[in-house]
């Protein structure tokens, strides 16, 4: 049994690092549904591993995440029609002059969803887009689709937290 679980920690660690190397190689990826460049940068990746600022993910909910993040270029280059919109106001902590404070920002979410295959395989994804109060577009999740098991449901419809 604690052979099993080293196992399987290795496995993460790998997989992690191998996701982490990909991710940090993308950099910005051309949107034709946007027609701009959307970026892959540092907070798209804590996303994947962290559910919020203390909350860190279910292992195999980051797992499956961070496997699959090789196929979001994939998908956002592919992708000329949006699937989902939400736009929300979030109170976020922001540094100003040394002092932190909280400040209400509108979050606008897209979701792009794909059937593409991976090696033998087809996967169904959804690619999510996070812009801040009219900023630059990024990455922010990838989302597995589970089509009948409830408990390897990994979304709750709420792209923020996705």
């Amino acid at each position: 049994m604690n052979q099993f679980k080293n196992t399987e920690d290795d496995n993460f660690k790998k997989i992690r690092h191998k996701a982490e190397f990909v991710y940090k190689s993308i950099k910005n990826i051309k949107c034709p549904y946007f027609n701009e460049e959307i970026l892959f940068n540092s907070r798209g990746l804590e996303h994947l591993k962290f559910k919020s600022k203390y909350k860190v993910r279910e292992r195999k909910d980051a797992y499956i995440r961070l496997k699959n993040i090789h196929l979001a270029p994939k998908i956002l280059t592919s992708s000329c029609t949006l699937q989902e919109k939400q736009t929300k106001k979030i109170f976020i902590e922001i540094k100003t002059n040394s002092r932190h404070e909280k400040v209400l920002k509108k979050f606008d979410y897209y979701g792009f969803i794909s059937i593409v295959k991976d090696f033998n395989y087809e996967k169904r994804l959804k690619v999510v887009v996070r812009q801040v109060d009219g900023g630059q577009k990024h990455f922010w999740s990838i989302i597995p689709y589970w089509k009948s098991n409830k408990e390897l449901k990994m979304y709750s419809g709420n792209l923020e937290e996705d």
